[in-house]
């Protein structure tokens, strides 16, 4: 499962310092895999893409953005629910595709 940003977001940027897999983006702001560029998911607040989101699997016990918000604003994605299998197949192919 990825995490999300609900709307309580006041957009301080936290929490883009710590993700690993660079899966934080300001609002309006388009996001990026394998050279493709995709719409802004959010023009309100930051956002998580979700297609670039491990909850951190491979870096660290747990999503690292969650405890850095000041305003609470960041969840699990019901949405959006992996196994921990599937996460650690998604660090695999980021790390494929970033070259790390």
């Amino acid at each position: 499962m990825a995490v999300r940003i609900t709307d309580e977001c006041i957009d301080c940027s936290a929490c883009e310092v710590e993700c690993p897999n660079d899966a934080i983006y300001s609002a309006g702001e388009p996001w990026e895999l394998d050279g493709e560029e995709h719409a802004a998911i959010s023009d309100e607040h930051t956002y998580i893409a979700p297609d670039r989101c491990t909850e951190c699997v491979g870096f660290h016990d747990e999503p690292q953005c969650i405890p850095v918000c000041p305003s609470e604003a960041i969840e699990k994605d019901p949405d959006h629910e992996e196994t921990q299998e599937e996460l650690q197949a998604k660090k695999a192919k980021l790390d494929e595709i970033l070259g790390r």
